[in-house]
């Protein structure tokens, strides 16, 4: 709904020209996001990248609260999941406590991608900001954590270390969960 170049947004209005600031600003960042995969965009989707992404922010998840994260339905992210199993990039596991539910991991090789992405992304994203003067570099971090938090974008330096999980059974890859899915 737009309203005298005002988008409403809930309760709140929000001015469209700020919309499109962040529109155009995205573009760039998903350009900067593809790019920062490099040989690993061979292999990994940035549908499948963003799983990895979340695996590695918030630790092992049911694959229910991955789809939640993804927002995706859990058979996508049933389906993605079996392809990152595949590739060894993710581990999928019954739960523990609840043995029906089924759960995804990280796998080191995993971690490199996310790593390795993320490494590359600075340099691109620092060579663009660069070129802004200091003060505006200062004020786009500032406006960015705002807009990372009230995504729920969890901080790299928020992150879960870096380590193998702790033995469990794996499931066989071509298994499906269809009681994890509900739980």
């Amino acid at each position: 709904m737009q309203v005298s170049g005002d988008a409403w947004q809930g309760e709140r209005r929000v001015d469209e020209s700020v919309v499109n600031a962040v529109l155009t600003a995205s573009r760039t960042l998903v350009a900067v996001a593809t790019r920062s995969l490099g040989p690993a965009a061979e292999e990994t989707t940035i549908a499948q990248y963003r799983a990895l992404v979340v695996l590695a922010s918030r630790g092992p998840q049911r694959l229910v609260d991955l789809a939640g994260a993804l927002d995706v339905m859990p058979s996508t992210a049933g389906r993605m999941c079996e392809r990152l199993v595949r590739k060894g990039l993710i581990r999928r596991h019954r739960a523990r406590a609840d043995r029906r539910a089924v759960r995804v991991s990280i796998t080191p090789a995993g971690r490199l991608v996310v790593d390795q992405a993320t490494g590359r992304r600075r340099e691109l994203l620092g060579d663009i900001l660069a070129r802004l003067p200091a003060a505006q570099q200062v004020a786009v971090a500032d406006a960015l954590r705002a807009f990372a938090a009230a995504a729920g974008e969890i901080p790299d330096s928020q992150w879960p270390a870096a380590s193998p999980d702790p033995p469990v059974p794996a499931l066989a890859g071509t298994r499906r969960d269809h009681a994890g899915a509900g739980a």
